[in-house]
């Protein structure tokens, strides 16, 4: 039997991650998306994608510097098919990370980000998850958060200028107008030190997205667990992504190239291979925010 062209793909790739090469060594040039780019990516013959190195399991930094996840191989498999190499470079927390596709000095931020229409407005989002917000707690949920509004009186880790941080704030202003006991916000640079303050009873949760929790709570070896999950814990319709600077041409190609590598199959077996099935959408999409999941 004769397999189809996204078939063949699909299966190359899921045989080269059983035998531990990378996802995209089997992913072809595509010479009219290349086409495409903007001249100063195709004369440099690289993309620069910046990452905070600190949202497993799509980013990890090794302690040679190197960066894997499922976001490393998403956007590996990118330069693939643009024939580009890819260079990472790895900031401390979000904010960096918006400044320098706001500055040029990145042309990309692998993500994923999340998308909201507050951010659209400086920033293009191609969008290739979905997420969902919960809290890493202390093993036995002591202050018992079983949803959001359970956080009063509690000490509440979250990642600086992310998300979950207007949320919590949101919510801590709610316990004070309710009479109830007030919610102490701990901002963070990135996840690793935020879960540590778990860990360590500097804080009573760390409120993020499930992925990387769910990573933390299993490298926890028992000494943490979720909480609060299938709750929509302030979040609508929560879509993550690349981000690009508004407007760019590279958007367009990044989201045609997103494309390619969700139809060949590419995509499904990256995120599968990093246990992240649940967090899949059916097609990628540019600034999904307040719209409905393709």
């Amino acid at each position: 039997m004769r397999m189809t062209g996204r078939l063949c793909v699909a299966a190359t790739v899921m045989a080269a991650l059983l035998f531990g090469a990378p996802a995209y060594a089997e992913v072809g040039v595509d010479q009219a998306l290349r086409a495409k780019l903007p001249k100063e990516i195709l004369e440099a013959g690289e993309l620069v994608s910046v990452n905070s190195g600190s949202f497993p399991p799509y980013e990890i930094v090794g302690d040679n510097r190197g960066i894997t996840g499922a976001s490393a191989d998403l956007t590996e498999a990118l330069g693939a098919l643009l024939g580009l190499r890819i260079r990472h470079e790895t900031v401390s927390g979000l904010a960096s990370i918006l400044a320098g596709i706001r500055s040029g000095r990145y042309q990309l931020a692998s993500g994923p980000i999340g998308d909201f229409p507050e951010r659209e407005t400086a920033n293009d989002f191609i969008d290739f998850v979905q997420e969902f917000v919960v809290f890493a707690v202390q093993k036995g949920n002591p202050k018992s958060i079983r949803m959001l509004g359970d956080v009063c009186g509690s000490r509440i880790a979250v990642m600086s200028v992310g998300s979950a941080e207007r949320v919590i704030r949101q919510q801590a202003e709610e316990c004070l107008m309710a009479g109830r006991p007030a919610v102490e916000v701990m901002s963070f640079p990135d996840q690793p030190t935020a879960i540590l303050a778990v860990r360590s009873r500097r804080t009573e949760a760390f409120f993020s997205s499930q992925a990387p929790l769910t990573y933390f709570v299993e490298q926890a070896k028992g000494q943490l667990e979720l909480a609060a999950t299938g709750e929509r814990n302030g979040f609508e319709n929560l879509y993550q992504g690349s981000v690009v600077p508004k407007g760019s041409v590279l958007g367009g190609v990044v989201l045609e190239g997103y494309r390619r590598l969700f139809d060949d199959g590419t995509y499904a077996v990256i995120m599968k291979r990093w246990g992240l099935e649940g967090n899949m959408i059916k097609a990628p999409g540019l600034n999904l925010a307040g719209q409905k999941a393709p």
